[in-house]
């Protein structure tokens, strides 16, 4: 079953957890590329100073003030892509960043937002495309991990947001895909990572 609007229009912490181990599925040249996603990190703007909405409405953060079920892509380092599913109602800036998948056959390495871009070929030119097909979407192929591999952390690389760098909203299928371990890792508050049991 392919994701619509309504999976994303709900609250960003939930939609990131239930991410996991659905399939991010990309057709371009012929080819249907996917992989099943392992790890996420959510993006709770504007209020959240992590999140490029933070800073406001801009040309580059107009998609996220969008409706959601849209794809939000933006280049870091001046040469890789990061790819962004926009979440909450138009006008509430928030998303989630795709930041590993479980490669799927033929699909190279994954383990880093800008590697998940580099396979499955995914550019600007898809920034505020629709998550539908036939270009890139989101597959429920009823697969449930396991609750015990299921773990939160605080994202990686945002140090410059204080306090809000702290918070566990890194979430992850622990396993061999991460762009970093989280086993035996303990979290930036000093305590152990959060393992999180679905409902």
């Amino acid at each position: 079953m392919v994701l619509g609007p309504d999976f994303f229009v709900r609250e960003t912490l939930e939609v990131a957890r239930e991410l996991l181990g659905k399939l991010l599925v990309r057709e371009v040249g012929g080819r249907v590329l996917w992989g099943r996603l392992v790890e996420v990190e959510a993006y709770c703007g504007p209020e959240d100073r992590a999140a490029h909405s933070s800073r406001g409405l801009t040309p580059r953060t107009r998609v996220m003030y969008g409706p959601p079920g849209h794809a939000y892509v933006y280049v870091i380092y001046g040469m890789h892509h990061c790819l962004n599913l926009v979440t909450r109602p138009a006008g509430i800036p928030q998303a989630v960043l795709i930041r590993a998948l479980e490669p799927g056959p033929g699909v190279g390495r994954c383990s880093g937002p800008g590697l998940v871009c580099r396979a499955l070929g995914i550019d600007r030119s898809l920034n505020g495309a629709p998550l539908r097909p036939p270009s890139l979407y989101v597959v429920d192929d009823g697969v449930r991990p396991d609750p015990e591999l299921v773990v939160r952390t605080p994202r990686i690389g945002v140090e410059y947001a204080g306090e809000w760098a702290s918070l566990p909203w890194r979430f992850c299928l622990d396993g061999p895909y991460l762009s970093r371990p989280v086993r035996g890792r303990r979290s930036a508050a000093g305590g152990p990572v959060e393992r999180v049991r679905r409902r």
